[in-house]
């Protein structure tokens, strides 16, 4: 592989997770996982909204932090694939933390994240809302079926103002909406193909564009 540290970014339910792991296998990379499956705190968050929502998004703020500071990530001997950027954070707590919180928030951010290790090419996977509730039904995570329809669509704003404006690092856009990652060999390699053809700038990939 000869991108060194790839990230995967998106919205909820959007393939993150599948998309990472298999580049991890295809490239013998370290697959870094997103810490949503220990913030004791999401629970709450997508039952009780804003209430807890300060909570949510320190505990995912830390916990990042102490997986980015992982030997794997900081000494690395082997390539990474990340299902989540650090940056996220940030559009996560935007979004969610009223002025205040907000503040306190922000001011830790900046002096906590200034050294962290960043990835050298990114990959952002699109879908449509109704797309992101259809995998988040078929998948089942209880907590996730109490996700809002219009948080979600905020999330997908979030992401897409984001990356509208994004230029730290090599960047591919990716639509998802119809791209099966869970069984279609042809869907995969394909996009494999095409992320690994890329060497800098700014690229789309549409695959109903592609086979069409």
């Amino acid at each position: 592989m000869k991108k060194q540290f790839i990230a995967v970014e998106g919205p909820i339910g959007v393939g993150k997770s599948t998309l990472a792991n298999l580049l991890a296998d295809a490239g013998s990379a370290y697959h870094l996982q997103d810490t949503e499956n220990t913030n004791p705190y999401l629970s709450a968050f997508y039952t009780q909204g804003k209430s807890m929502a300060f909570h949510t998004q320190m505990h995912f703020l830390m916990s990042r932090l102490q997986v980015l500071e992982n030997p794997a990530v900081v000494k690395p001997v082997q390539p990474i694939v990340a299902d989540f950027m650090l940056e996220k954070d940030r559009l996560f707590a935007e979004l969610t933390l009223d002025e205040q919180e907000w503040w306190m928030y922000a001011g830790l951010y900046e002096r906590m994240t200034a050294n962290c290790p960043k990835p050298d090419f990114v990959i952002y996977l699109q879908a449509p809302l109704s797309r992101l509730i259809q995998r988040i039904e078929k998948r089942g995570i209880p907590d996730e079926q109490r996700i809002d329809s219009h948080y979600l669509q905020q999330v997908i704003d979030q992401y897409e103002q984001f990356f509208h404006n994004y230029t730290s690092t090599p960047l591919l856009i990716v639509n998802a909406a119809d791209i099966n990652l869970v069984d279609n060999s042809s869907d995969i390699n394909a996009l494999l193909s095409q992320i690994s053809s890329i060497e800098g700038g700014r690229h789309f990939y549409n695959p109903s564009v592609v086979k069409a």
